[in-house]
């Protein structure tokens, strides 16, 4: 169960890595396996059930075997991840507010762990809370940058709360099954994130080599548009990975894969919390 946010290959359920794919419509109340028989987790029968005719016979020797993912696992490693990232905010906004040029180096350290973990097919819990740390100095100080700003005061705890809107609002649409992900879901969220990122890239470009907006997808109406396009996007990643965990979980993936699954709603709530900050920003005139 590979889980990852909209800026990193997001590598889910497909039978070419060995895990179960999006090959018929998911979420169905059955107890059917929905992907075709396919069971990326099945050991294919108990390999400690002891034959019958050998009943009489010394027991075979004991090899060890991970349990299954749990929710629980998967409630404890994304609250070790994201306290990870709120102790490395802390630090960031009360020591590195006015010395931005060093949690930039932490966010782009952050950001070359986060590609490294989302390449590798197993999960790093090192690498992974790392990550956390890093990417949380780097929030924490512009964070406590931005708070400095004119009109700015309280903009930080906004972004804060409104991510915690959306990833409520998220779960209980995705628990009702309002929003039901599905392969074409899957789709449009992936092409829809790579034109988002790649409209960023071009704007950044813009902004370096001609100056000023760039192309004004961060300021003024336009940046408010862009601003609300990249929260909803989060938004749907949030599904996708509401989506992994539940497979995982039913599925019996590894109890190790709950590391990736806090990976990627870590990521994800990360995305969505600069977004919103970026949108308040706009909004409130800077």
């Amino acid at each position: 169960m590979r889980s990852s946010n909209p800026v990193f290959s997001r590598r889910g359920f497909s039978r070419d890595t060995g895990y179960a794919g999006f090959n018929a419509p998911p979420q169905a109340g059955g107890a059917a396996n929905p992907y075709a028989g396919t069971n990326p987790y099945a050991q294919g029968g108990n390999p400690y059930a002891q034959d019958p005719q050998q009943a009489t016979q010394a027991p075979p020797q004991y090899a060890p075997q991970t349990r299954p993912m749990t929710m629980d696992d998967v409630v404890a490693r994304t609250g070790m991840t994201l306290g990870t990232v709120i102790a490395g905010a802390t630090v960031g906004w009360l020591f590195l507010t006015e010395n931005l040029g060093f949690a930039v180096g932490a966010g782009l350290v952050a950001m070359v762990l986060g590609f490294v973990q989302s390449f590798k097919r197993k999960p790093s819990p090192a690498l992974i809370l790392a990550y956390a740390a890093l990417e949380g100095i780097f929030l924490g100080a512009l964070s406590g940058y931005i708070n400095l700003l004119p009109n700015m005061n309280g903009a930080p705890m906004q972004a804060v709360l409104g991510t915690m809107a959306v990833f409520v609002a998220m779960l209980v649409a995705y628990k009702t099954r309002i929003v039901r992900v599905t392969a074409r879901f899957t789709r449009f969220v992936m092409i829809a994130a790579l034109g988002f990122v790649l409209l960023s890239l071009v704007n950044v470009l813009f902004m370096a080599f001609g100056g000023g907006e760039g192309l004004g997808f961060r300021s003024g109406g336009l940046g408010i548009v862009f601003g609300i396009v990249g929260v909803v996007l989060g938004a749907l990643f949030l599904a996708l990975d509401f989506k992994q965990v539940e497979d995982g979980i039913a599925y019996g993936a590894p109890r190790e894969e709950s590391w990736l699954a806090a990976f990627g709603l870590t990521l994800t709530l990360v995305w969505i919390y600069m977004e919103m900050l970026r949108l308040i920003s706009i909004l409130r005139g800077d």
